[in-house]
């Protein structure tokens, strides 16, 4: 019966496709950031009250965190890391609403957050060198390397997708196996364990997505090919 909760379970269908509660859990935060995002866009005041301060505050914090890795590309690849990182806490953190899990337990949501990561590293990167230079700097600083580059991408994505299901998961189920063990006797200290490992997981994955996205934007590589 445990097992059977934390594994994704069909919803309802959609012609063909099968529509599972991780699909339906990650429509509802994507719903509800919207809605608050509109709303907060439509009540900006010179004189902050306390709501807009604390959301003032988380951007002004991840804008901080991108500008420290990419200072020259901040602007441009804001936007995809706060999205990231916003919608990441959120998902991991919606594992304590009674009879929701999170969607980031699912494999196939990890895989597809990582999947995007994946395609926006490239995109950024050629939007910021052209596809002729970007892709030219696979061959340095010999074309012998060019397989261990298509390597290195693929590993580090599908490590990307797995150690966020993995840690996700694995919490789940300790709380799970606690809670069936020790009953509702203890749990606060269950409940900081989930908020902490959600937040830190969620800024791990935020991270490496930065810095992905902000190694494939970068010049050091791609110079003297764009001299030549």
């Amino acid at each position: 019966m445990a097992d059977a909760d934390l594994l994704s379970a069909p919803v309802f269908e959609l012609g063909p496709l099968t529509i599972t509660n991780t699909v339906v859990t990650t429509w509802v935060i994507i719903g509800v950031v919207w809605l608050l995002s509109w709303q907060l866009s439509r009540r900006l005041r010179s004189e902050p009250g306390a709501l807009q301060t604390a959301v003032e505050g988380v951007v002004s914090t991840i804008h901080e965190a991108v500008a420290a890795v990419a200072p020259q590309q901040a602007e441009r690849i804001f936007p995809f890391i706060a999205s990231l990182w916003i919608y990441l806490v959120i998902a991991n953190l919606s594992g304590l609403i009674p009879g929701a899990h999170a969607p980031t337990r699912d494999l196939s949501a990890t895989a597809a957050l990582a999947f995007v990561v994946f395609l926006s590293t490239h995109w950024f990167g050629i939007r910021s060198h052209g596809l002729k230079v970007y892709l030219r700097h696979y061959l340095s600083p010999s074309p012998i390397l060019l397989p261990f580059h298509i390597i290195g991408e693929i590993t580090r994505t599908i490590a990307l997708a797995v150690r966020l299901f993995g840690n996700i998961m694995s919490l789940e189920m300790a709380a799970m196996l606690i809670l069936l063990v020790a009953g509702f006797l203890a749990p606060v200290p269950i409940l900081m364990l989930h908020v902490i490992e959600a937040l830190v997981q969620a800024y791990i994955f935020g991270m490496l997505a930065l810095i992905y996205v902000a190694g494939g934007m970068q010049s050091q590589q791609l110079r003297p090919e764009t001299e030549e």
